[in-house]
């Protein structure tokens, strides 16, 4: 959607109990004149799987090991909704309409 926007990779405090690693999404409002989150994606590595004993054989008489997995959140959104009334809004009032929504929009190209 052209949106301005920045991954951030999150410092280890700002990790939850199970993730090794995380990369928050954020997207420019310039009504706030800040980034804000969107969407998050964590590994967890093994953690979860070592609880759970998820396994897997990468071959077939290979020795089972642990799956890795990742979460990924959808876009919030409010804040995408936001983003994109705020960044493609002309100065007549009237809102351009990205071009990936367009066929969506009934290929409108402004919203009045």
């Amino acid at each position: 959607m052209n949106l301005p926007y920045r991954v951030m990779s999150m410092c280890t405090g700002d990790l939850g109990f199970t993730a090794a690693k995380k990369y928050d999404i954020e997207v420019w409002i310039p009504s706030q004149n800040t980034y804000r989150e969107i969407s998050s994606c964590s590994n967890f590595e093994a953690f979860q799987e070592r609880r759970k004993n998820i396994r897997f054989r990468p071959e077939p008489k290979a020795k089972p090991e642990h799956v890795h997995t990742l979460n990924g959140s959808g876009l919030a959104v409010g804040r995408t909704v936001a983003a994109i009334l705020e960044n493609y809004q002309q100065e007549d009032g009237t809102v351009i309409i990205p071009e990936v929504l367009r066929p969506y929009m009934g290929n409108k190209e402004v919203m009045k």
